[in-house]
């Protein structure tokens, strides 16, 4: 197409293609890691068509492993998706990047430790060997997320920033989403406090999606529950964030399967369930490696 100044031709971005769900191509993969939050519950309620999915594919012989960027240990979210009525026949195993910062933690052994987050996440560090301190003490800050994510910006946390800036004191992020559904509205999460941090020149560590100790941690419990070593090749991973769930699958070396009805739902126009808007579907994949399908809700 011309581009109507000096008669030079461009190439419109191109959208990831569209699929009509997860039974067009399951068969290919071995292992499915799939998102928690805005594919199979959205914070208050599961989605059944989800939930069906995830269990036709296991029956089908593929082992699925909910990935998620959840603060706390694996059986905390476990009981959440109970309280859903996520039937556990939809998953074999979950992996949440709470899990890994125990790991991260496990290895500072004794180390003063400050919680930034709300209450509700302090199982995340039962039985670790940890002094929780006050601010001033701190030789590590651990952010689950903000303490009122119901009223509370990352803007509100620019002062304990500095003032943990001022000493160089670490941040482990325990959940590096920026946003997450929980109803019909997006909530900040502890990674906009950790890009917050980071902008200001201080030390981020990054616990869950996009980065690598996740997918490991995920495959190894994988290959374990299959009794066997995984081909990347036969790996789909499945989420609604562009920057956390596709680019995480993608520098990880698998494929991925795009759906638009969550936090990206309002700029794809893809609200409750609608397909998404094809020109704001490839402006958003602009520069960007692309799934393998778009679905506006993961179903059969």
């Amino acid at each position: 197409m011309a581009d109507g100044s000096n008669g030079t031709t461009r190439t419109r971005p191109h959208a990831p293609p569209m699929v009509s769900g997860l039974s067009a191509f399951a068969d290919a993969y071995d292992l499915i890691l799939c998102d928690v939050w805005g594919v199979i519950h959205n914070g208050v309620a599961a989605f059944p068509a989800a939930c069906d999915a995830l269990a036709r594919a296991r029956a089908g012989g593929a082992t699925v492993v909910l990935v998620s960027n959840a603060p706390r240990p694996n059986r905390f979210v476990q009981q959440m998706l109970d309280g859903f009525g996520v039937p556990r026949t939809a998953y074999d195993a979950i992996v949440t990047s709470g899990d890994v910062t125990r790991d991260v933690l496990a290895a500072r052994p004794g180390a003063r430790m400050f919680h930034l987050g709300p209450p509700r996440d302090l199982g995340t560090f039962e039985d670790l060997d940890l002094v929780a301190s006050g601010l001033d003490e701190a030789q590590i800050v651990v952010c689950t997320g903000l303490v009122d994510d119901d009223v509370e910006t990352p803007d509100d946390y620019q002062a304990t920033l500095a003032a943990m800036k001022a000493r160089k004191i670490p941040l482990v992020c325990a959940n590096p989403d920026l946003v997450v559904e929980r109803g019909d509205k997006l909530i900040y999460c502890a990674g906009a406090i950790a890009l917050a941090y980071e902008e200001m020149g201080g030390e981020a560590i990054w616990c869950g999606k996009p980065y690598r100790p996740i997918y490991d941690t995920a495959l190894v419990r994988g290959e374990a529950i299959r009794g066997k070593a995984i081909d990347r090749a036969r790996i789909l991973g499945i989420g609604d964030a562009l920057r956390t769930d596709i680019t995480g699958a993608n520098d990880a070396g698998f494929d991925s399967l795009f759906i638009s009805g969550g936090i990206h739902a309002q700029e794809l126009k893809s609200m409750d369930g609608a397909i998404p808007d094809t020109e704001s579907l490839a402006d958003l994949f602009t520069g960007h490696a692309h799934p393998r399908g778009v679905m506006p809700r993961l179903a059969w």
